[in-house]
């Protein structure tokens, strides 16, 4: 197993809803979504974004699709309407989650010799 960031291996949209964040994750290879799976969980992305406030964090699983879809709860400081925050709509939130990091077979990474 070779650990990873996530950008690596998939990429993520995110956008907002009042005070809660919806994140995207989708693998560039459909072989990756079981990996994905078993280890970016909804508690540990809880943790990624607890130091903002977040309170919880739901995982959607959409296999036929090969994604994922996360909301995260109380973590926009109080959405673009109720914070001076320069990234009120999380935009940049899915970049955190891309700096995630999980182990990943060597067959399944595509690196350049």
């Amino acid at each position: 197993m070779i650990e990873v960031p996530l950008h690596e291996v998939a990429h993520s949209r995110a956008g907002d809803k009042g005070n809660r964040l919806n994140m995207s994750l989708i693998p560039y290879r459909a072989a990756l979504y079981p990996v994905l799976a078993e280890q970016v969980t909804a508690e540990r992305v809880l943790a990624l974004f607890r130091h903002r406030g977040a309170t919880t964090c739901v995982r959607h699983d959409l296999p036929l699709l090969h994604a994922f879809n996360f909301v995260v709860d109380e973590v926009l400081e109080g959405g673009v309407n109720g914070s001076l925050n320069l990234d009120g709509h999380g935009k940049t939130h899915s970049f955190r989650l891309l700096a995630l990091t999980i182990s990943v077979p060597p067959d399944l990474l595509e690196r350049p010799a």
